[in-house]
Parts: structure tokens; sequence; C-alpha cells
């Protein structure tokens, strides 16, 4: 029985994170993202509640077909229904930035590596 749990722990941990919602765009303005990188609206990437940063995501409009590599820099959306927030370069890439939200599927490409801690600096 233990045996047989451990198993299904271990396959369900393998397969890839799915999810399917709504997806708009942010970052207009500049600023910094909660990873700590400066917001860059012309680069490839994204916000997701909890998606480890650095994480690679291929994100495809459901109507269209098409699809975007992005890696994840910050944290959102915090609106209801929402699986992600891209960049405009990226949003840009699926649809006309008119169009405002969209219905996606997102697909984990490649996970994070693991996360290293900085060495704290030494103040004198």
């Amino acid at each position: 029985m233990v045996l047989e749990l451990l198993l299904v722990l271990a396959l369900a941990s393998s397969c890839a994170h799915t999810e399917t919602g709504k997806a708009s765009y942010y970052g207009s303005r500049g600023g910094r993202t909660a990873s700590g990188e400066r917001v860059n609206p012309r680069a490839l990437t994204a916000a997701h509640r909890t998606l480890p940063f650095g994480t690679i995501v291929r994100v495809t409009e459901v109507k269209s077909g098409k699809h975007v590599d992005v890696r994840i820099t910050d944290r959102g959306p915090y609106i209801r229904g929402r699986v992600i927030d891209l960049t405009p370069a990226g949003f840009a890439r699926l649809a006309p930035l008119a169009r405002g939200v969209i219905t996606v599927r997102l697909e984990v490409v490649k996970e994070a590596p693991p996360h290293k801690p900085r060495p704290r600096s030494r103040r004198r």
C-alpha cells in the first residue's frame, strides 16, 4: 500500500504542470518584478502566482493555437479567473493588445533551476 502511494506521488510529480484560464498583459510602465528584475515590456516574461521564478512556460492561445515561451519573473495576476500576466511583447505574439484578455493554456516547458540562496554580505 505504501509502495503504491509512493509510485502515484512520483508519477504525479513528474507530470507537466498544465493550466487553462485567462491571460492579460502588464508592465507597460517599468518598475521591478517580485524576483528583483526590472520590468521590460519587450522581454518574453510573465507573472504567475505559484510557479518558481525562472520557470519556462509555453502559453498557447486556445482559439488560434499560437504560442509563446515565457520566463516567470513576477507574481500575479491578482484578478479572479486569470492564470498569467504577460508582458506586452509576449501578449502581442498571441493576439493584438487591443483584445486585452485572452483564453490560454499553460504548459511548463522547463522547470526553474533549484534556488541557491545568495551569500549574505558581511557588514563591517
